[in-house]
């Protein structure tokens, strides 16, 4: 794979590899146990993302001296709850003292070699398939700022704490070509690696990225903040059409997502089949965009 994607990938045999990712980051949320659920849903979602089935995790975890021993219980409870519901199992873990509360999962998976789905593949002609809405960081913002609507948030958990498996085995079976999964590099960053890997131009259509409720709100109010500013210098230059949008539109492009969902480039014709599955599943799916002949990334509609 390549040194990009989103996860490594080791082949033991002609049956099977090994899918090996980590990540962990500090409280998104205040309570212990969904923070501990989403941080484990996102670490696994690379597995996912690699076409793999979740086996085995190790905690990875700083804590500061003084927390109380229930909330420590309770992050790790909200973890091995997460991985259980993957079918994986937690077999320990390494954890050191820390002045700010981190945790998160090193994750082993498992998949067959030729069943490897990766950020490359990507063909001309394809459609582009989101499946869940975006918006966390900005929600989340809001929230450490206590502007958030209690709604909004609610709305924001229930989309980080659904795993991206089964999304991934509707992917597969609609004969994904490319699949990558969103997180802090935003919906733009990822979608400009799927096009460098895949030697193609990926075409995004802003108005039809699905949005978590409040989301477009806290962009339009300039809920700014350094993963959506640092995301901007990177990709500005790069994002051809971004300064084409609006103020509010150009900050969902850049926000960072935490546990966010798939992005799969697939057959066109396949492509409303898979949306319909998807939302059958309750997730709120739609095509954003499309795969053309030449290089980068571009904003269309």
């Amino acid at each position: 794979m390549g040194l990009t994607d989103d996860a490594a990938v080791y082949q033991l045999d002609d049956e099977t590899a090994v899918v090996q990712t980590v990540d962990f980051f500090p409280p998104v949320v205040d309570d212990a146990y969904t923070f501990g659920a989403i941080s484990a849903a996102n670490a696994m979602s690379d597995v996912y993302a690699m076409g793999g089935e979740v086996v085995l995790c190790l905690n990875i975890a700083g804590f500061p001296e003084d927390l109380p021993p229930e909330t420590i219980t309770d992050i790790f409870r909200g973890g091995a709850d997460k991985v259980a519901e993957a079918g994986g199992i937690i077999a320990g873990g390494h954890t050191v003292i820390d002045a700010e509360p981190k945790y998160g999962l090193s994750v082993m998976g498992l998949v067959h070699p030729k069943r490897v789905m990766s950020k490359a593949g990507a063909r001309p002609g394809d459609a582009l398939v989101l499946t869940k809405a975006l918006g966390t960081g900005l929600i989340l913002t809001a929230a450490k700022r206590d502007l958030v609507e209690a709604g909004h948030l609610e709305a924001a958990v229930a989309s980080m704490l659904t795993l991206n498996r089964h999304a991934s085995h509707l992917a597969r079976e609609a004969g994904a070509h490319a699949v990558t999964d969103v997180t802090g590099f935003a919906i733009t960053g990822h979608a400009l690696e799927m096009a460098d890997h895949s030697g193609v131009r990926i075409v995004l259509r802003p108005n039809d990225l699905p949005l978590l409720p409040g989301a477009l709100q806290y962009a339009v109010d300039g809920v700014d903040f350094g993963g959506v500013n640092r995301n901007r210098d990177y990709l500005e230059p790069r994002v051809e059409g971004l300064l084409g949008v609006s103020e509010e539109m150009q900050r969902l492009l850049l926000d960072p997502q935490t546990s966010g969902g798939l992005l799969i480039a697939l057959e066109a014709s396949n492509a409303a089949p898979l949306v319909e599955a998807l939302r059958n599943d309750g997730l709120p799916a739609a095509v954003v965009g499309e795969v053309r002949e030449g290089a980068g990334l571009a904003l269309e509609g």
